[in-house]
């Protein structure tokens, strides 16, 4: 029965949607507008960077155990899942597992930046990760999706999760 309901409440809005004829734009406003795609492309272009900053210091602090760098980072309501199996982390305890990490070095890569709103952003990448020499496992690729938040004029990681790449 919900399913029902829903198909025909998305049935309803899709043909809602087709319905409205699109304004057609003065002849004046086609160049706003492309100049304003520009200029957001421009400002989503500088916010990939700042993120990709902001990852770089992340994982830095993570390499060079560094729990006052990496707690700036962090959201105080943060949560991250990692790939060891062991659940949900808080900011507490990841700032508290920090001393055990192993990453000699990493690569990080393929970053995309999903913008969610002025103050939300989802950041996609992968890291290729190198544990010590006379680590049993030497290398670790992870898929990572990050949920990032700007509270009170700083951006914070709210949410971390990765997936383990073959």
């Amino acid at each position: 029965m919900r399913d029902c309901f829903v198909f025909v409440c998305v049935a309803w809005l899709t043909s809602l949607a087709l319905a409205q004829k699109p304004a057609m734009p003065p002849k004046s406003g086609e160049s706003q507008q492309s100049s304003s795609v520009s200029a957001g492309s421009g400002l989503k272009e500088g916010l990939k960077e700042m993120f990709e900053s902001k990852i770089k210091a992340e994982w830095e602090a993570l390499k060079n155990k560094d729990k006052k760098g990496y707690a700036e980072l962090l959201a105080d309501d943060y949560e991250g899942v990692e790939v060891d199996g062991r659940g949900e982390r808080n900011k507490i305890q990841a700032l508290n597992e920090l001393a055990d990490e192993n990453v000699y070095n990493y690569t990080l890569w393929g970053f995309k930046l999903i913008p969610l709103g002025p103050d939300a952003a989802l950041v996609i990448y992968e890291v290729t990760m190198q544990f010590p020499p006379k680590a049993q496992v030497r290398y670790s690729r992870v898929y990572i999706s990050e949920l990032w938040v700007k509270r009170a004029g700083q951006w914070k990681e709210l949410h971390y999760q990765e997936t383990h790449v073959k």
